[in-house]
């Protein structure tokens, strides 16, 4: 009796523990930082994987307009600025903490590494407001083929790290994979200030055993990175700003900064 009773409280348990995450935590993470409307709202990009399996939207507010937050996203990528997130799990290095001018050329068509053998190609762009990437199976794929091609033709190729290899892995091997990722600048504040978009839309077949439980926890890792690189880029971004801010008057000289001398009193 007691068995049974344990059994029932235990499934209970779990019951209840799967509808909390279901009905709380779940739509916290894909919708980090919006409301409901937000969330629910077209953004540029949306039309490139228009059956979506999940759509994330989130956002975080910055300290600094639009033109200040730019550069910061146009120089992501690997072996380019990184993606300002946890770098041990995205990265060989560190994510850069300064706009690199050689990173700041990026046009419809580029391609923004993920790894050494491939990324997500720029399908739109519009400077100071948006960026949408896409990647599907397909290209990932046939970026995995000319990597071994090079290879075998002994060619210079850099290694895959070894935290990289399992997602150049994955992601070709999910049925029908496909997901675009777009950055959003919106100025507030008169432009002053900017609203930073993150929309990824994703899509792959549930056919497989276990789809759904595995993108779920598939989804809610890329939750963990890109709340982490919102929160990197927010930070660079301000800091860099506020550097600006103060270097004119560090430029002027500690005797330009310093207290009228008082006047000298009348006799």
């Amino acid at each position: 009796m007691r068995v049974r009773t344990f059994l029932l409280m235990t499934g209970a348990a779990a019951v209840t523990a799967a509808a909390a995450y279901g009905y709380a935590v779940r739509p916290w993470w894909r919708s980090w930082g919006v409301d409901s409307a937000a969330s629910e709202a077209s953004f540029p990009g949306d039309d490139l994987v228009a059956d979506a399996t999940a759509v994330d939207t989130r956002t975080i507010e910055i300290a600094a307009p639009p033109a200040a937050v730019w550069p910061w996203l146009v120089q992501m990528g690997y072996g380019r600025a990184g993606w300002y997130s946890y770098d041990a799990m995205d990265m060989r290095g560190k994510s850069a903490d300064a706009i690199h001018p050689e990173w700041q050329s990026l046009s419809e068509g580029d391609l923004v590494p993920v790894a050494p053998d491939s990324g997500f190609v720029v399908r739109l762009i519009e400077p100071g407001r948006v960026l949408v990437l896409y990647g599907d199976d397909a290209l990932f794929r046939e970026q995995a083929e000319k990597s071994r091609v090079a290879r075998e033709a002994a060619e210079a190729v850099e290694e895959t790290p070894a935290n990289l290899k399992a997602v150049g892995t994955m992601m070709p091997s999910m049925p029908g994979f496909a997901a675009s990722w777009a950055f959003v600048l919106e100025p507030f504040d008169g432009g002053i200030h900017t609203r930073l978009v993150e929309r990824l839309r994703f899509h792959a077949s549930g056919e497989q055993k276990g789809m759904d439980a595995f993108l779920s926890a598939f989804g809610f890792g890329v939750f963990v990175m890109l709340r982490k690189q919102m929160l990197g880029i927010r930070d660079r971004a301000e800091r860099a700003l506020e550097a600006e801010a103060a270097a004119p008057a560090a430029a002027a000289g500690p005797e330009l900064n310093a207290a009228p001398s008082p006047e000298p009193a009348a006799t």
